[in-house]
């Protein structure tokens, strides 16, 4: 999976993050110098792994486009960095904006927003054709109720932040008599931190789609989009959809695995995804056999979904991303038969977490993201996560079983 060890140098905008580890780990595998774009104060509190990955950091604003532009481009020149990553979908258009002022492949500016603001995202798939679910926009409650009627988008109603990362702020109403609260939990987000980021406080109304989920990603290189593995995606029932895991393979048919695919790389290309990476999420109806596009951010995915990918497929995400953004074709070559597994331990409550103890059990790995005497978030959205446990098998279903045991036999404590 080597590209040409020629040390190219690669500039990621803020590459803390979940994504951060395995781009961090493909651009030692490709023999790549890693750069970092961030904050003075938010490099302060970067973990020493990450300090130690990067080559050098530019110490920016990256809430002043115009500032930071400027500040990237010239570290950019000094430095001889040939190549720009993003790393978190709100700095998606940023990235876009200075490969475009560098020469250098990327993203089209232009389109560039519809892969971070959800309101945009869903112009650009109607206007590309992308199947996805029919919706309206709201200032506030008031307005929420006269369009949700309006444009008859029906009960189950999906709420979500026009701009804000994962399931957080989003919500599923069953009825006028919880849009109010809905509304409220979409618009408590007005700037996306540890940056400041000022955010589009509007609220996407969406009609809710039944079904199976999943994701895949897409890499792009000059236009040209390769699809990666399909992964299944489970997430708890009720008012807060939170993802509770995720399966590599997705253990569907050949002809449906196409589908999704497909459908991932066209949502890829509606929001100007040319030299880069797409992680789309998608709901196949029952019955249907026809993917819905439900949104796509112009990055790597979160979750730890490169990881299981990996483990399943042999495909690393990461690699590909580099490879497209430093002009290389990328390698999506599954040289791997296995499948992977992810189980997200959640709290039944907030709290403070007194103990925990995950079992240890063949074939799985834990990772603790809390410890004791941490406080524990309101389980509403990826936050509120106390950990996980990884599980490799011979099939999805040996897989999830082995990371479900481990799951349900971890004992633990929020008082």
């Amino acid at each position: 999976m080597d590209a040409d060890t020629d040390g190219t140098g690669v500039l990621v905008v803020e590459p803390m993050g979940n994504a951060g580890p395995f781009l961090a780990e493909a651009a030692e595998r490709l023999g790549l110098r890693l750069y970092g774009a961030t904050h003075r104060e938010v490099h302060e509190g970067y973990a020493p792994w990450l300090t130690g990955a990067l080559a050098g950091v530019c110490l920016t604003d990256l809430t002043d486009p115009g500032r930071a532009l400027d500040d990237l481009e010239a570290y950019c020149r000094t430095h001889r960095i040939s190549a720009v990553a993003a790393c978190w979908e709100l700095f998606t258009p940023l990235a876009a904006a200075l490969a475009a002022r560098l020469g250098l492949p990327g993203n089209d500016p232009a389109l560039a927003r519809a892969a971070r603001n959800k309101i945009e995202m869903a112009e650009a798939f109607r206007a590309a054709g992308v199947p996805a679910p029919a919706g309206a926009v709201a200032a506030d409650a008031t307005e929420a109720h006269r369009v949700a009627a309006e444009a008859g988008l029906g009960w189950p109603l999906v709420v979500k932040p026009a701009e804000q990362g994962g399931s957080w702020g989003v919500s599923v109403v069953s009825g006028p008599e919880e849009l109010d609260e809905a509304v409220a939990a979409a618009r408590r987000f007005t700037r996306a931190m540890p940056h400041g980021l000022p955010l589009d406080n509007r609220v996407l109304l969406q009609s809710h789609v039944p079904g199976a989920e999943y994701s895949a990603e897409t890499v792009v290189c000059e236009g040209v989009a390769y699809a990666l593995p399909v992964v299944a995606k489970e997430t708890t029932t009720g008012r807060y959809r939170v993802e509770t895991g995720h399966t590599c393979p997705a253990g569907l048919s050949p002809e449906l695995d196409r589908a999704v695919r497909h459908t991932a790389a066209r949502a890829a290309l509606a929001v100007g995804v040319r030299n880069g990476i797409a992680h789309t999420e998608m709901k196949v109806p029952p019955g249907s056999g026809s993917p819905v596009v439900i949104e796509t951010g112009a990055r790597l995915p979160g979750d730890n979904i490169c990881e299981i990918v990996e483990a399943a497929t042999g495909v690393s995400e990461a690699v590909a991303y580099l490879q497209a953004v430093t002009g290389h074709p990328p390698d999506t070559r599954v040289t791997r038969e296995r499948a992977a597994a992810i189980r997200f331990l959640l709290p039944e409550r907030a709290g403070v977490l007194e103990h925990v103890r995950v079992p240890e059990i063949p074939g799985t790995r834990a990772e603790l993201e809390l410890c004791p005497g941490d406080p524990v978030p309101e389980p509403a959205d990826s936050a509120g996560r106390i950990g996980h446990v990884v599980a490799v098998a011979d099939s999805p279903e040996r897989a999830r079983s082995l990371a479900a045991r481990a799951i349900d036999g971890t004992r633990l404590h929020v008082k």
